[in-house]
């Protein structure tokens, strides 16, 4: 492709780009497809020669986009949204043309510059206070690994790296049993095992881990010669939205000496409004904090920003520095390859820098209390039904609801099915979940550019389904 055909072919994907996001709505929001009917439609070997690019994008139209889920769609409910503010998409643009490594500040100063920027932006609008750094990782999973990763270096003395873990006393990590899987995968990572990850458990309405069996759990584990290392603690959690006192479970942290992460991934966003810090008081005490602009805020995936309050104990855990990876004459200057896993980098900070600018903190204050009054409206509008229940009360935007059934009827194949002909008919798009041992619907409102009709929506999609005969 010479620099003709790359300006046409750009122009022609970023024209496709605007028209693809215009038709959304007329579009079903999850494929009616039989799983592997895109694999049959490739061909099964690679092309000798090459192939006009007309036909390659034919092809991507009329083979790919039809068995893609689309989660920019403004009726998408499931999960959390992973948003692509138009905006963020231009970043990206230029991200991809000039496909800089930003692994080191030599490899790309400007990069390495404008995320310690960024970073420190996001702090004060989160109202965190000075004395946090931060570093943008790929997303909450990576961010997690590496707390885990020094919560184990700072409990063993940092030898863990040097002398591995056989031979040592057992590291403990707690958590609630309500935080996302991600905390099992770096657990398994980091070399702890899943049987060192003590759940505690979460009661009440925002399902908060119980702190006098946090602090039980730990005196007993070092009375019986084990380690305690650190606590992973949640705001937002992603079932049902459940999030813990962080105030207090920083208290046990602080008198036991134990590292603590809180993870906000996806409610960590609506802290840009004063009004929801509520849900994490105390979190200025935590060592390390993950939240994902990618999720609430507008940035395209990937982008999830990981606070440090010592980030030399988090370069001390992860830093490797060969001759060829040192920028030699510079003394203070920031390799944000050392405070993550990776050494590669993408520069992820250009299309959080867009956002802010171009949309204003109260322009993203104003997206995410419409949509966690929205979202509230629609648990009342529900509540009120006769046939149906509220499982779990809005947390923010997310909560959680059950049909009821007839006599006889079992509840949860009665509710999994219910899901999942909404999620065939098309025009929204839900997941289920499991409260207290039964199957609930999570319903949470975040995309971008969701209206109130868009919500309102939800509910006549729901009711109607639910009431179909059967």
């Amino acid at each position: 492709m010479d620099n003709s055909e790359f300006r046409a072919w750009s122009r022609r994907a970023a024209d496709w780009g605007v028209d693809y996001r215009d038709t959304l709505r007329e579009r079903p929001v999850r494929p009616a497809l039989a799983p592997g009917e895109v694999f049959r439609a490739i061909e099964v070997s690679p092309p000798e020669t090459a192939e006009p690019m007309e036909r390659i994008f034919a092809d991507f139209e009329e083979k790919i986009v039809p068995g893609m889920t689309h989660w920019q769609h403004p009726r998408f409910f499931a999960y959390f949204p992973a948003n692509a503010a138009p905006v963020s998409v231009v970043a990206e643009y230029l991200v991809s043309a000039m496909a800089a490594q930003c692994m080191l500040w030599q490899t790309s100063p400007a990069a390495t510059e404008l995320e310690t920027r960024a970073v420190d932006w996001m702090r004060q609008a989160l109202g965190l206070p000075e004395g946090f750094s931060g570093v943008i990782q790929d997303s909450a999973s990576s961010a997690t690994l590496a707390a885990v990763l020094t919560m184990r270096e700072r409990a063993l003395d940092w030898q863990g790296n040097r002398k591995g873990l056989a031979g040592q006393a057992r590291p403990r990590v707690y958590s609630s049993d309500q935080v996302h899987t991600s905390i099992d995968r770096a657990i398994w990572v980091a070399g702890i095992g899943e049987e060192n990850l003590v759940r505690i458990p979460a009661p009440g309405r925002f399902r908060a881990m119980d702190t006098v069996a946090l602090e039980a759990a730990i005196v007993s584990d070092r009375e019986a010669g084990m380690l305690p290392a650190g606590i992973i603690a949640c705001v937002g959690g992603t079932s049902t939205g459940g999030t813990d006192d962080i105030a207090a479970v920083a208290a046990v942290a602080k008198r036991h000496g134990l590292y603590l992460h809180v993870d906000a991934a996806w409610a960590g966003s609506a802290m840009i409004c004063p009004e929801y810090r509520h849900f994490w008081a105390g979190v200025e005490d935590a060592d390390s904090i993950v939240f994902n602009p990618h999720k609430w805020l507008g940035a395209q995936f990937d982008c999830s920003i990981q606070f440090i309050r010592r980030p030399e104990d988090l370069v001390r855990t992860l830093a490797i520095k060969p001759d060829y990876l040192k920028t030699h004459g510079h003394d203070g200057i920031i390799n944000y390859s050392e405070w993550s896993v990776p050494l590669g980098r993408r520069f992820r900070a250009l299309k959080l820098w867009f956002l802010l600018r171009a949309h204003g903190l109260e322009g993203l204050r104003t997206m995410i209390r419409n949509h966690v009054t929205w979202s509230q409206a629609l648990a009342a509008r529900l509540a009120g039904e006769a046939d149906f229940e509220i499982v779990t009360e809005p947390m923010l935007s997310l909560f959680s609801f059950r049909h009821r059934t007839g006599p006889g009827a079992n509840p949860d194949e009665h509710n999994l099915r219910l899901v999942n002909a909404i999620n065939d008919d098309g025009r929204i798009y839900l997941t289920q979940t499991k409260v207290d041992g039964t199957i609930a619907i999570r319903f949470q409102a975040g995309q971008f550019e969701a209206t109130a009709a868009d919500v309102e929506a939800a509910f006549d999609v729901i009711t109607e389904i639910a009431r179909r005969p059967t």
